[in-house]
């Protein structure tokens, strides 16, 4: 299956009509993206697999790969470290986002195959589909859905699905 998140804020999946929140920046074909610019690259990604935090929520319902976020899990996104756009364990000596949020945002996270194979410097790192703000505030590239939104396209999901992101 293909879910779609378009520039107006809206997420597809299957005969469901989602609201979602967007990057600050807006959404731009994927080799204009670059690293910080808060931008949504345009493009189909992969569903790679899931990471969840334990202590605020049960695994969750899919046929994805699952793992559990830990405190000293971290996302690299310096694009001059041989790890870019890879998860890592903190403490880390180059740029990176700490995994294990006080926020909430990424208790339940799905990595998207966005500039992973391999990572290209500096065309962006950590492009997820994650948990959305109340408000549904901009994201720094990522798109987000409130939680019982993202645990119902993850009961849908499975290997080989991906996410359309769409002018």
């Amino acid at each position: 299956m293909i879910y779609r998140a378009d520039s107006t804020g809206r997420f597809r999946a299957g005969a469901a009509l989602l609201a979602c929140a967007i990057g600050r920046g807006g959404m731009a074909p994927a080799p204009d993206k670059r690293e910080g610019d808060g931008v949504s690259p345009i493009g189909v990604w992969p569903l790679r697999y899931v990471l969840y935090r334990p202590d605020r929520g049960l695994v969750p319902t899919t046929a994805l790969p699952v793992r559990p976020i830990v405190p000293d899990d971290g996302w690299c996104d310096d694009p001059a470290h041989p790890d870019y756009n890879r998860l890592v364990k903190r403490p880390f000596p180059a740029s990176h986002e700490a995994l294990w949020r006080e926020d909430g945002l990424y208790d339940l996270v799905v990595v998207l195959g966005h500039n992973d194979d391999p990572p290209v410097a500096p065309l962006g790192s950590a492009i997820f589909l994650h948990l959305a703000k109340p408000d549904y505030a901009p994201t720094e590239g990522c798109i987000a859905l409130s939680r019982p939104d993202l645990e119902s396209v993850l009961a849908m999901a499975a290997p080989g699905d991906a996410l359309a992101i769409e002018a």
